[in-house]
């Protein structure tokens, strides 16, 4: 279980890769009044944990626990259809699951890939650069319109919920990030606190520069027409993109892999020794402040 410190199991000498997520409504996700576009997170975000391992994801086991409300014939004819699209997608097989009976709905996707080795959490070496795939803070924005927090024209609602339901897991940069990549892990609870665990075996720490830290267009329009903060929204959570370091010798052979597989790969910070305290900077140097880092788990 890699000392329980990283986002899967790996039997090195079976090349067997697992890994475990529930999710659980009003908690993982809103509610669940669009079962296939739950189910589609809900796929996504599981087999994400292996991608960012540099593993292709093979087979899937999906359990759910709910009752008649939730899994009417019309719901589970269309969270077939979804699994089915999800499969084709990503080329991956449901291998079984079970389904319970509770008044609390939640899913349990256990995922499985095979790999003769992966990219660990807690590999990075000093001066390493820090990347991101894509793009940070859509989700997070689909989810507050979703909860009807901001109000935006259509167009660009029907964006950012998509962006929540079906994040852009990056699945073709699993055939090249075993190649340049020294440590890795998805990014599911925000940007800062998951930076925190892939350097917090280490006695090192990290510099991000702001600037860099990318967003799509449709976020930076409406940050500039309803006065938003960027730094209170690439933090947040539920992105699923790949955050990853690599030596400084790789920065072309990546920008040639970011082209050819037009794939958003931003170098966004660098990794220190610990006489550096973490830090994120503007471009002219100075600090800011992110009270936002993200999610922290809680048994309260």
């Amino acid at each position: 279980s890699l000392n329980l410190n990283d986002d899967v199991f790996f039997d090195k000498s079976n090349n067997i890769v697992v890994s475990i997520d529930t999710y659980n409504e009003g908690k993982h996700f809103l509610n669940f009044k669009s079962p296939a576009l739950v189910i589609k997170k809900v796929i996504r975000s599981s087999i994400s944990d292996l991608i960012c391992k540099g593993v292709k994801p093979k087979y899937y086991f999906l359990s759910g626990s709910g009752n008649r409300k939730a899994f009417t014939k019309t719901n589970l004819s269309k969270i077939s259809k979804s699994l089915k699209e999800e499969q084709k997608k990503y080329n991956i097989i449901l291998g079984g699951g079970d389904t319970v009976f509770s008044n609390k709905l939640s899913f349990t996707v256990t995922s499985i890939g095979f790999a003769k080795k992966i990219v660990y959490r807690n590999k990075s070496n000093i001066l390493d650069d820090i990347y991101v795939t894509g793009n940070l803070g859509d989700s997070f924005l689909g989810l507050l319109v979703l909860k009807n927090k901001i109000k935006i024209n259509n167009k660009l609602s029907n964006y950012f919920i998509n962006q929540y339901y079906k994040p852009e897991i990056k699945y073709s940069l699993v055939y090249y990030l075993n190649k340049f990549a020294t440590s890795s892990i998805d990014l599911s609870d925000g940007l800062i606190i998951d930076l925190d665990k892939l350097t917090n075996n280490q006695n090192n720490s990290y510099q991000l520069f702001f600037d860099k830290i990318p967003v799509s267009k449709n976020l930076n329009s409406v940050i500039n027409s309803k006065n938003l903060l960027k730094k209170n929204l690439i933090s947040k959570g539920d992105d699923y993109q790949v955050l990853f370091t690599a030596n400084h010798k790789h920065r072309s052979f990546i920008k040639k892999i970011s082209s050819l597989k037009k794939l958003k790969i931003t170098r966004i910070g660098k990794i220190l020794n610990s006489r550096h305290k973490s830090s994120i900077i503007d471009r002219n140097g100075h600090k800011i402040k992110i009270n936002s880092k993200g999610y922290f788990h809680t048994f309260d």
